[in-house]
């Protein structure tokens, strides 16, 4: 029986930044990067017809979780919002310099119709307005 999943995720993307700048200064190891310009790599699917290669249209620095076992997005987002609180100066100062967008993904698998709780807490939106960031939510729900 499959279970109820989530992944929560931070990014940073702009046109083009320095990723190992933005890392440098954040003492964080991101997750994931992609450069403006880099081919998009899929794994192959007989199920999608290929339309040629596609090119990131962006730059973006990611910090996030994996898909987890999860009825609770307060864990997964308590895990990157650890991470990244006291950090808000110089995120500012990033966003300033490299005309930064910064958003947090929620995204939520839901399986048999185990419904994670989905709240965020006065600790998480205050750190996200500090910031500038937006929020998202992506939910994919199977039978």
């Amino acid at each position: 029986m499959e279970k109820t999943n989530v992944k929560v995720y931070f990014s940073a993307k702009a046109d083009v930044f320095s990723i190992e700048h933005f890392t440098n200064v954040l003492g964080i190891k991101p997750t994931r990067t992609y450069i403006k310009g880099e081919a998009i790599k899929r794994p192959p699917n007989p199920n999608v017809i290929s339309r040629g290669t596609h090119y990131r249209q962006y730059t973006s620095w990611e910090l996030g979780t994996d898909y987890e076992q999860s009825y609770d997005i307060s864990e997964q987002l308590d895990f990157v919002l650890n991470q990244l609180e006291g950090k808000e100066e110089q995120l500012n100062q990033l966003r300033g310099n490299y005309n930064l967008a910064y958003r947090f993904t929620i995204v939520i698998q839901i399986e048999n119709n185990e419904k994670p709780a989905m709240y965020l807490d006065r600790r998480f939106i205050h750190f996200a307005d500090s910031i500038g960031a937006d929020v998202d939510f992506d939910l994919y729900v199977y039978s």
